[in-house]
């Protein structure tokens, strides 16, 4: 699972062989979640409550690069990083 961003100790990752609806994974120590693209609402797993603002705020000024790397891994293409959250 390539690793697209990495911030704060928050790891993002999206998988080549997912299925849909678009989602990334954000990893915060022993925690993850995946995270729907267009909604940014957790489609499973948990992240502390500080942890998912972060990862929502990234993705929400991301989410065409998430989108663009969404169909890069629906096509096997290597998947472009994203900036981190600063």
């Amino acid at each position: 699972m390539p690793t697209i961003s990495r911030f704060f100790g928050i790891v993002i990752r999206m998988h080549y062989e997912e299925h849909p609806p678009p989602h990334f994974h954000a990893h915060y120590a022993e925690n993850d979640a995946a995270i729907y693209i267009d909604s940014l609402e957790v489609r499973e797993g948990f992240l502390p409550k500080r942890v998912l603002a972060m990862v929502l705020e990234w993705a929400f000024q991301h989410r065409e690069e998430l989108r663009g790397n969404w169909r890069r891994a629906e096509q096997q293409q290597p998947l472009n990083k994203i900036e981190p959250l600063e």
